[in-house]
C-alpha cells in the first residue's frame, strides 16, 4: 500500500524575505516539556544538525541564523533525538512560524502561520492519513484470514492505492514547478496505466517493465542538490539498482555512468552519490559484482573525476589499489597462475631453511640458494588439466573451514563417482607443513593437488584477496574464473551451468 511518513509537514511561504538575510523559524508546542530541540536536515541517506534551540522554554522554539537554508526537508527533533516532524524549507520560505495547539503528537493541530499554501498540502497529509486508517480498520476487523478475506483484502488494498494514486496525480499537476511537487514527483511511481497485449494474448509485461525504467527518473533534476535533500531520494536511488536495472555488473556500470552523468560535475550529489556507489560496489556481497567497483575506479577515479569525494589523500590511493587488485579477480578473468610447493615436499623445504628462516631478508637468501631445485619443484595452477578446477585457500585449524572442507571432500567424492573431470587444487595457506600432512593423511585426501607457499614466492593474500578463509574459487579447464568466494553448497550448481556452456561451445 502506498504510505507516507504522517509527520512529514510540507512548508510552502508566499512571505518573500528579501529585505532580511538569514533565515527564522519560530515553533510554538502545546504539551511540549523539553528544554532543547535540534533542526536537523537529510542529505541522501543521513540527517545532520543544521541548528540547537537550548533555551525552549513553555514549547517555544526558535532556529535562527545568519545566510539563508537550503531547500529541502527539517526536521524538529527533541531533546531524546525522537522526530517531532518534517517540514519544507524553499528558497522563498526563510521566515516560518508554526504552531500546534493540540500537543506535539498531533498532527492535525500544526499550523503554519504565514504560509497560506500550507493547508492544502495538510489536504493530502489528511486524505493519506484517511486512506492509511481505513486500510487498517478493515485489515482489523477481520477474526480470521481466510482465502475468501485475503482476496477481499487486496481488493480494499488495490482500491485505496487507486484513489492515492489520483490524488497525488491531482496534487501534483497542482504543484508543478515547486519544491513540493518535486518531492512528491520522487514519490510517486510511474506505473503504465493502459497495458497493451502480447502476442500471447496476455498482458505485455515487457512494455511494462521498459515503460517503469524508462520513467523512473522522470522530471527528477538531478543537477539540483536539493533533491537529495528529502527523504525519498536515497531509497529510490536504491531501489533502482538493485530491484529495476537488470541484475548483471555490465548493465550496473551503465546505469551508473547514465546516473552521473545527469548531475552537474564537482557538485554535493554528484560527489555524494559516486561515494555512495563506489563503498556499495566495494562492500557488495553479490558475486561478480565487484567489477561495477573496478569500472568505477577506472572511469572517475584513475581520471580525476572523484576529486573532493574524499579529504584524504591516502583514502583514494587506498581504493585505487583495492581496485588494482580486484582487476585480475573478475568473473571471466583467467586466474593468475600459481608457483606452489607440494605438500608432500616439505620436509625437502625444511632442509632447505625455508621453516628456519625468520626474517624476509632470511627467506631471499634460502630462496636464490635453490632456485634451480625450486624451479624443478614448483607446482602450477596453469598445469591444472580438468574440466572443473576447485581452488580452494584454506588452513587446518580454521573454525570455519573445518567446517566446509569436509562437505568439500564429500562433494568431491560425489561428483567423481558421476565421473565428473574435476580437481581439487588444495592450497594451505600456512606453513605447519606437519599439521597440514597430518589433515591430508587422515581424510584421505591424496586424490587432491595438495600445495602450499612453501617457498613464500606467491603473497597469497594479495593475490586471490584471501584475507580469511576458506576462500573458494572455480575455474573451468582453460583457468577462468566463473565462480568465486563461494560455499561448497553454491559449487554443484556452478557446475551444472559450467557444463551447460561447454555442451553450446
Amino acid at each position: 500500500m502506498n504510505k507516507i511518513l504522517l509527520t512529514f509537514v510540507f512548508c510552502f511561504s508566499t512571505f518573500y524575505a528579501t529585505s532580511q538575510s538569514g533565515y527564522e523559524i519560530t515553533i510554538n508546542l502545546k504539551n511540549c516539556n523539553d528544554t532543547i530541540a535540534f533542526l536537523t536536515y537529510y542529505q541522501l541517506d543521513k540527517n545532520y544538525i543544521k541548528d540547537t534551540c537550548t533555551h525552549v522554554k513553555n514549547g517555544k522554539i526558535i532556529f535562527s541564523g545568519k545566510g539563508k537554508l537550503d531547500r529541502g526537508i527539517y526536521s524538529l527533533v527533541s531533546q531524546q533525538k525522537s522526530v517531532y516532524f518534517d517540514f519544507f524549507i524553499d528558497d522563498d520560505t526563510q521566515k516560518l512560524d508554526l504552531k500546534n495547539d493540540l500537543g506535539v503528537t498531533n498532527i492535525d493541530g500544526l499550523i503554519a502561520i504565514n504560509s497560506p499554501r500550507e493547508n492544502d498540502f495538510f489536504d493530502y497529509i489528511k486524505f493519506i492519513s484517511k486512506q492509511n486508517k481505513e486500510f487498517i480498520d478493515y485489515k482489523n476487523g477481520i477474526q480470521v484470514l481466510t482465502k475468501k478475506d485475503t482476496l477481499l483484502l487486496n481488493k480494499k488494498q488495490k482500491e485505496l492505492d487507486e484513489k492515492i494514486q489520483v490524488y497525488e496525480g491531482s496534487f501534483l499537476e497542482k504543484n508543478k514547478g515547486t519544491y513540493i511537487g518535486d518531492v512528491l514527483n520522487l514519490k510517486m511511481e510511474k506505473v503504465l496505466k493502459e497495458i497493451p497485449k502480447a502476442s500471447n494474448g496476455r498482458q505485455d509485461s515487457l512494455a511494462v517493465y521498459k515503460f517503469y525504467k524508462n520513467n523512473y527518473w522522470k522530471n527528477v533534476d538531478f543537477k539540483d542538490d536539493a533533491t537529495m535533500r528529502n527523504p525519498f531520494f536515497f531509497p529510490k536511488l536504491k531501489k533502482y539498482f538493485e530491484t529495476v536495472v537488470i541484475t548483471h555488473p555490465d548493465s550496473v556500470s551503465v546505469e551508473v555512468d547514465k546516473i552521473l552523468d545527469k548531475t552537474k560535475p564537482g557538485s554535493l550529489l554528484y560527489k555524494l552519490m559516486l561515494a555512495h556507489l563506489t563503498y556499495s560496489y566495494e562492500t557488495t556481497n553479490i558475486m561478480g559484482f565487484d567489477k561495477v567497483f573496478v569500472h568505477i575506479i577506472d572511469k572517475y577515479f584513475k581520471t580525476g573525476k572523484a576529486t573532493g569525494i574524499y579529504d584524504d589523500e591516502g583514502v583514494v590511493n587506498r581504493i585505487i589499489k583495492r581496485a588494482d587488485m580486484l582487476r585480475p579477480l573478475l568473473i571471466g578473468a583467467v586466474a593468475p597462475d600459481l608457483s606452489m610447493i607440494k605438500a608432500t615436499d616439505y620436509e625437502v623445504m625444511k632442509k632447505m631453511g625455508f621453516e628456519s628462516a625468520k626474517t624476509s631478508d632470511e627467506v631471499t637468501k634460502v630462496f636464490y640458494a635453490n632456485t634451480n631445485e625450486l624451479n624443478k619443484m614448483f607446482y602450477h595452477l596453469h598445469s591444472v588439466s580438468a574440466d572443473f578446477i576447485i581452488l580452494v585457500f584454506w588452513d587446518v585449524d580454521c573454525g570455519h573451514c573445518q567446517k566446509e572442507i569436509p562437505k568439500l571432500i564429500d562433494l568431491y567424492n560425489k561428483l567423481k563417482k558421476e565421473n565428473k573431470n574435476i580437481k581439487v587444487f588444495s592450497a594451505y595457506t600456512l606453513h605447519e607443513g606437519d599439521k597440514y600432512l597430518k589433515y591430508i593423511d587422515d581424510n584421505k585426501l591424496n586424490d587432491w593437488i595438495n600445495v602450499y607457499d612453501g617457498a613464500h614466492y606467491n603473497n597469497i593474500i594479495v593475490k586471490y584477496d584471501v584475507y580469511s578463509t576458506p576462500v573458494i574459487y572455480v575455474l573451468d579447464k582453460n583457468k577462468v574464473i566463473k565462480a568465486k568466494r563461494i560455499g561448497v553448497d553454491q559449487i554443484e550448481n556452478v557446475i551444472k551451468e559450467m557444463e551447460k556452456e561447454y555442451k553450446t561451445k
